[in-house]
């Protein structure tokens, strides 16, 4: 239960900033991506990817976050590296995948990484 609650604010803080930077940057993503995007995302990829990196943070990076700046730069460490990976190989095999579009969703990424990774050691502390 100790790691359950922790999980769960990590997974609610992910998603909620997510879905405000998706629906502010969408017109970016669509002009540069057009017919690679669906018009729809497909939920169980799209919530397979959340649980997973959920999972990942709680992982690999609370367990070396020993205060909320280490938090944060695990955070954005771990952040660089999986959204690097992906975007990374966008760009190397998707003809339609662009540079700038992988530079702007790594930044994203290290930074909303960072962030869930302070929620989750906030609520650890909290709970002692």
């Amino acid at each position: 239960m100790r790691k359950l609650i922790p999980y769960a604010a990590m997974l609610l803080v992910f998603i909620a900033l997510d879905a405000i930077w998706l629906t502010s940057t969408m017109r970016i993503y669509s002009a540069q991506l057009g017919k690679l995007l669906l018009a729809r995302p497909r939920l169980p990829p799209a919530i397979a990817f959340y649980l997973l990196q959920t999972i990942g943070i709680q992982l690999f990076v609370l367990p070396r976050a020993a205060s909320a700046i280490s938090a944060l730069a695990f955070g954005a460490a771990f952040g660089l590296f999986t959204y690097a990976t992906y975007d990374l190989t966008n760009w190397a095999v998707l003809s339609e995948f662009t540079g700038s579009i992988a530079v702007m969703d790594i930044c994203w990424g290290v930074v909303l990484t960072a962030l869930v990774s302070l929620a989750g050691h906030l609520v650890q502390k909290v709970l002692g």
